[in-house]
């Protein structure tokens, strides 16, 4: 009995010791009634979430884990089972593939909610493999702040073609693709919609014309709801969002733009599956997707508008779908990711000025040619264009699986990481002599213009 006693005391002791360290509750155990999920969607949108889910469920905790979608990707990958969050929630759905074929997620199909179709236009709105659900859909578009536009004397675009006109030189604001997964999901459109060649020639006019790359996707919305930019290139719940909750600011949806589900999915290895798969079913329930058009928030729900009490005017996801000229590879986007964002990161985050200038030189020869036509200097402003608006990867090589496979390896391989520290130098190499060169030949073409 004295013995029971003494190993009764010590096994308090030692529970006490490791709930006051955070032993219990930290990495290696799982906190009983609490769900951690891991989210780069922004506090508006997990607060209302979070609240409502905590009121409906009594005992039950929400931690919100923010992240990018890219590191989260990374953390989830580099944890241990037992040691992940128990929910992943974001809006790209490459990223849930890449989790998904590293086996890095468990199927949860009692959470799906049966009311909602099967697809949004051509695109089913759940993993085929029950791997992933879609919670809420989402396009691509650009935003912009009407007073600004009225100030400026600009008329508001309607198709990603017209950002690349001179007269938005300066204006245009977007996040960098490698720091945020809706900006890589919006130029991968881009980039499917147009093929890649034309794809790519179309970003970099448009990116020409950027007034700033952002380090974080809300970076955008927040400069144009302000008035810093004139327009931003974004996901359709930030400018839905800056509209609805009273910011002199509006929002298109391109006809080269796709409508794909922003997804939910059970983490394999979670700490606490019962409850995360209580706040899934709570996120896809007519309650959860109810919050979706909260002016704060301002997203496309998964279920039919007879079902709930939508917004006058609110966008109806269908009809944006029907629209839409962009059947969404989500296979496709997964495969060059790597490459998508290195790329993105080499000819237009790390060498925006460069790319400005070029940019700049291009719409001022094209102007004085126009006013005095030389058939020299538009040889010469075809050559400069070529030069600034060209990925430095060709098509060939962007479908050539080895050399995508190069970028899915682990930079912890010594040889791996020289590889493409190489290549990405080489890459940023060729840009910064690329626009210098297109910067003086569209130089001379102006000076042509006699």
């Amino acid at each position: 009995m004295q013995k029971k006693n003494w190993m009764a005391a010590a096994t308090t002791t030692v529970k006490a010791v490791a709930i006051a360290t955070g032993w219990l509750c930290g990495a290696g155990f799982a906190q009983a009634g609490t769900v951690t999920v891991l989210t780069s969607f922004p506090k508006e949108l997990t607060s209302a979430y979070q609240k409502a889910f905590e009121a409906a469920n009594p005992g039950i905790k929400v931690e919100i884990l923010n992240k990018n979608t890219t590191a989260s990707v990374a953390y989830v990958r580099e944890l241990p089972e037992g040691q992940r969050p128990d929910v992943m929630w974001a809006s790209a759905p490459d990223a849930f593939e890449v989790l998904a074929r590293a086996k890095l997620l468990t199927p949860a199909p009692e959470t799906v909610n049966k009311s909602a179709p099967a697809k949004i236009g051509n695109f089913p709105l759940n993993d085929p493999e029950g791997m992933y659900y879609g919670q809420a859909l989402a396009g691509y578009g650009i935003m912009w702040n009407t007073r600004y536009l009225k100030a400026h004397k600009l008329e508001a675009p309607k198709e990603w073609s017209d950002l690349t006109r001179p007269e938005y030189f300066g204006h245009v604001a977007i996040s960098s693709p490698s720091r945020s997964g809706t900006t890589q999901l919006t130029v991968e459109t881009i980039l499917q919609g147009e093929g890649w060649e034309k794809g790519w020639g179309q970003l970099l006019e448009m990116m020409g014309n950027a007034a700033a790359v952002t380090d974080r996707s809300f970076a955008v919305p927040d400069g144009v709801n302000n008035g810093q930019f004139g327009l931003g290139i974004v996901i359709d719940f930030f400018g839905l969002a800056g509209k609805y909750s009273g910011f002199p600011v509006d929002f298109v949806y391109p006809s080269m733009t796709a409508v794909v589900p922003a997804n939910i999915a059970l983490i394999a290895g979670a700490k606490n599956a019962d409850e995360a798969k209580k706040f899934m079913t709570f996120t896809m329930s007519s309650a959860g997707q109810q919050l979706l058009f909260d002016p704060k928030i301002s997203r496309l729900p998964i279920l039919p508008y007879n079902t709930l009490k939508a917004p006058a005017g609110y966008p109806v996801p269908q009809e944006v779908a029907k629209r839409a000229k962009v059947h969404f590879d989500t296979n496709l986007a997964e495969s060059r990711y790597q490459v998508v964002i290195n790329l993105f990161d080499q000819m237009v985050t790390f060498r925006l000025k460069e790319l400005q200038a070029a940019t700049k030189a291009i719409h001022e020869a094209d102007k004085a040619l126009k006013a005095k036509p030389n058939a020299q200097g538009k040889d010469l402003l075809s050559q400069a264009r070529s030069l600034a608006f060209s990925p430095l990867v060709g098509a060939s090589n962007a479908g050539d699986p080895q050399f995508l496979e190069l970028f899915k390896k682990s930079r912890r391989d010594v040889a791996v990481a020289k590889e493409l520290t190489g290549m990405e130098q080489m890459w940023a190499d060729k840009a910064k002599s690329n626009y210098a060169k297109a910067l003086q030949l569209a130089q001379q073409a102006r000076g042509m213009a006699k």
